[in-house]
């Protein structure tokens, strides 16, 4: 079933056979933990041989490993062993409402659907009924690529934000006698996962009720208050260079395609993927730290004060004692018309206070920053990190330095991206590391 004016499709959706060890099956999605290898070694010893998402993956700490060629064949090869022998089941035409509880303590509700990739673009200044919400790193698209484009299989990590704030798209379906899917705890300590299956005509419609209310051109303008404005019904909230490689292989199918009007229906079209409510009261913004890799603080603050400088603003480092005197000061901060970074690494932990900053986030001014300075230096590169525990780990390691940034605000967000366009890349985490979506259902791509 397609609903073409929303970009929605009723998908056709792969479960575990009965039976099935879930828990060993649902894997964090692969852009996780890229800096633990040690994670993804307990990982792997937890499932062993048993049937698993890991198998269909590939974490993003293997990239540009001498054997990634390997891993990807092994990955096509483990997706059509799956479909084949029966230990990934079709279901019936239909949604997965998600109820899903972090180890924090916060449950999230969401609604697994597939997207019309004909309404979505990634390039900057597009203003499709979906879009990016951060900066798309065209360099991270090449191996996501090269995992999809022979896959008979996706499955997702996506997770798509609406913006419902009386919360009438997804809560109501709570109130409904579903059938359960799937009831397990997630691996080493992720929380819970619940799903039901929504497939009555009454509650689709319900659902496709509800997001056209959204998209309607006239209250759309006036909620945002802009004018003439195409609406954007979805924001790209985890898994924007998923969707963007599921894109790029749509495409890519349409240009060589032997039927241009055949093509139009090939499963490819679409994406699977969550949505989940801006306003769900379990869904938390985190920040998104940084840390360099082989880098000389001394040489890297100069350099960042002389970019400061030549911006027009200035820096001033204030050393502390100690990280939780650092935090403290940078809880405090910033005054009006400053930005504040906190700092660790190489035996220093301070706060990185900049006055009159020219960009509007402090995420934005670092980020614009390392992008100029990292290539100079050779051997040097970036991750980004969730979790402040992970940040001090990973700074404290000789030729580190880490990088402390604010939570993102959910207020203005998607008021900011209509205004705004894409904010900087990495800005903001739905969620600590354990909290991301986990592999669970699948979906068919090719015919």
């Amino acid at each position: 079933m397609n609903f073409a004016q929303i970009g929605l499709q009723i998908p056709t959706i792969l479960l575990p056979q009965a039976g099935a060890d879930l828990t060993r099956w649902a894997v964090v999605a692969c852009d996780q933990y890229t800096s633990q290898p040690d994670y993804w070694a307990r990982v792997e010893a937890l499932v062993g041989a048993a049937p698993s998402t890991l198998r269909l993956i590939l974490p993003e700490v293997h990239l540009g490993a001498p054997d990634e060629a390997q891993r990807i064949a092994d990955i096509q090869l483990a997706m059509r062993r799956y479909a084949s022998t029966g230990v990934l089941v079709p279901q019936a035409p239909g949604m997965v409402l998600i109820e899903r509880e972090t180890a924090r303590g916060r449950t999230r509700r969401g609604l697994v659907v597939a997207l019309d990739l004909e309404d979505y673009d990634f390039n900057p200044g597009a203003k499709t009924l979906i879009r990016p919400t951060e900066g798309t790193i065209m360099e991270r698209l090449p191996p996501r690529v090269r995992v999809r484009e022979d896959a008979p299989l996706e499955l997702p990590h996506v997770m798509v934000l609406i913006d419902d704030p009386n919360r009438l798209v997804i809560d109501p379906l709570f109130a409904e006698p579903l059938e359960a899917l799937y009831d397990f705890p997630l691996m080493l300590d992720s929380g819970r996962v619940r799903g039901w299956r929504v497939d009555h005509p009454l509650l689709i419609q319900w659902v496709v009720e509800q997001l056209t209310r959204l998209a309607l051109p006239e209250a759309f303008n006036a909620r945002y208050g802009v004018s003439n404005e195409p609406p954007l019904l979805y924001a790209m909230g985890d898994g924007n260079h998923s969707f963007a490689t599921a894109k790029i292989i749509w495409e890519n199918l349409k240009r060589t395609a032997p039927d241009a009007t055949d093509i139009m229906n090939h499963p490819a079209r679409h994406a699977l993927v969550e949505l989940v409510n801006l306003h769900d009261p379990g869904l938390e913004f985190e920040a998104i730290h940084r840390v360099a890799f082989g880098v000389d603080a001394g040489q890297l603050l100069a350099a960042l004060a002389e970019f400061c400088r030549v911006q027009g603003s200035s820096l001033s480092v204030v050393d502390h004692p100690s990280w939780a005197a650092a935090h403290q000061d940078w809880a405090e901060q910033p005054r009006p018309g400053q930005q504040a970074i906190a700092f660790v690494g190489q035996g220093r932990c301070g706060v990185l206070v900049i006055d009159q900053p020219r960009l509007t986030l402090p995420v934005a001014t670092l980020q614009a920053f390392l992008d100029q300075y990292l290539p100079t230096v050779p051997g040097a590169r970036l991750d980004y990190i969730h979790g402040e525990d992970t940040l001090q780990q990973l700074g404290a390691q000789p030729g580190n330095l880490g990088f402390y940034l604010p939570a993102l605000a959910k207020g203005d967000f998607f008021r900011t991206i209509i205004r705004d366009g894409a904010l900087p890349r990495k800005t903001f985490s739905m969620g600590e590391a354990d909290e991301k979506r986990f592999y669970l259902e699948c979906r068919q791509i090719t015919r």
